[in-house]
């Protein structure tokens, strides 16, 4: 039997399991797919310790640069950010892959979303490394980093400078005035506190990635607006679709893998 994971550390929040073993229903594959902690300084042990049935893992928060420095090959976006989601084991090798950036692509042009100039980015972290790089796939000129503290927005600024695209850094406390095509929130809720609608305001289509709590203020802030809004489950189920056909070989729909996780959730 083929067997898949996510790894990481928290991980038993993960929704992959729902969704993979959805997408294995959807085509009659008998394979598995479950949650395994690993912490950081165990991944190169774990890698190491796997026998011939295990074919790939999505891969999450702590593990995302572990995993593309652990890699024998590396697709381009890994290799342009350094951040891996998705390991795949043939034979000897072990290829890492992104599909964070081209289903964030994919999940905003599902909402309509495709051309932008200003993409404002809420926190700096690996993540908003990301969505540099789906800034810049999809036409922006430049990108906003609002952070707590500046220091906290190097690495994300240093990754967006080399896609080529002004950047520009700013506390998130500040007042904003002008207009982003695209407003992008890496943060948790409680950042944002009771400033959601301020923030749709301020751009003309709006993707949070937080879904815990869910739906977030934001998303619902931006559905009260009658902006397009893509939300974390967007996001995960359009990544997740990608990681099987990576694994798999096969397509499923997306719809299967965000309704596995939709009717997941509690109530």
């Amino acid at each position: 039997m083929t067997r898949c994971a996510v790894l990481g550390s928290p991980i038993g929040h993960s929704l992959s399991p729902v969704m993979h073993r959805a997408a294995y229903a959807a085509l009659d594959l008998d394979w598995t797919y479950e949650a395994v902690e690993v912490q950081e300084d165990g991944l190169p042990a774990f890698l190491d310790g796997l026998d011939d049935g295990w074919r790939g893992f999505s891969v999450t928060a702590p593990l995302k640069r572990a995993a593309a420095r652990l890699a024998t090959s590396v697709d381009d976006e890994v290799d342009r950010l350094g951040v891996a989601n998705t390991v795949l084991l043939d034979g000897d090798g072990r290829s890492a892959h992104n599909t964070d950036v081209p289903g964030a692509v994919a999940a905003l042009a599902e909402r309509g979303v495709e051309d932008v100039e200003l993409v404002r980015i809420l926190g700096g972290g690996a993540t908003a490394a990301s969505f540099a790089s789906v800034a810049q796939r999809m036409g922006a000129r430049r990108v906003e980093l609002f952070v707590r503290e500046p220091s906290r927005a190097v690495d994300a600024a240093q990754v967006a400078e080399k896609l080529g695209l002004e950047v520009g850094v700013r506390t998130i406390d500040k007042p904003i005035l002008d207009v982003a095509e695209l407003l992008v929130s890496t943060v948790p809720s409680d950042v944002i506190g009771s400033r959601s609608h301020e923030l749709v305001e301020s751009a003309r289509a709006v993707f949070d990635v937080v879904y815990d709590p869910w739906p977030s203020r934001l998303v619902e802030a931006a559905v009260s607006a009658e902006r397009p809004a893509v939300s974390g489950i967007d996001l995960l189920a359009h990544q997740a679709a990608l990681q099987v056909e990576l694994m798999t070989g096969r397509t499923v729909d997306v719809a299967v893998l965000r309704d596995a996780a939709l009717d997941s959730l509690p109530d």
